[in-house]
């Protein structure tokens, strides 16, 4: 993740500025994996950084979490769709972690601004036990940024 020295970075922004826009980025994570028979599944699913990694939740038996049972390797965007076009995206190593999917959503769903009260809020925390983390580590990452080009 940005900061460690395994991750190859390329493009505009270092370890600090990646860093920066994913914290501050209020925005899904496009997620990509390959299904069982090699063509590739991209989901949006909400995510957060912490302990250098982009974590994200998602129900037990969602393709997703499916494929990546299967396989590890991923591919991410976390970009915006309107001016400025900035972001990051990457490769990594996905591991899932069905004792941290509770919490996991939990924190999304205030990162996010989802209200507790909520129908889809209490919709999704009805549903907390069969909740599994996906951490993201990346290996490969890269930005680009076109602020200055909207101006």
């Amino acid at each position: 993740m940005p900061g460690s020295q395994d991750v190859r970075l390329n493009g505009p922004w270092d370890c600090d500025d990646i860093r920066v826009f994913l914290t501050d980025a209020i925005i899904p994570i496009r997620l990509a994996v390959l299904n069982g028979d090699g063509w590739p599944l991209i989901v949006s699913l909400w995510f957060t950084l912490d302990d250098d990694a982009l974590w994200c939740a998602t129900n037990e038996n969602a393709l997703i979490a499916q494929f990546l049972h299967r396989s590890e390797h991923c591919a991410f965007e976390i970009a915006g769709d309107a001016p400025p076009y900035r972001g990051v995206r990457g490769q990594g190593k996905a591991s899932l972690h069905s004792d941290r999917g509770a919490e996991v959503l939990e924190g999304l769903l205030l990162r996010y601004s989802i209200q507790a009260e909520s129908r889809l809020s209490r919709l999704l925390l009805a549903k907390a036990n069969e909740e599994v983390a996906i951490r993201i580590e990346p290996e490969w990452m890269t930005s680009w940024d076109f602020t200055a080009l909207s101006e």
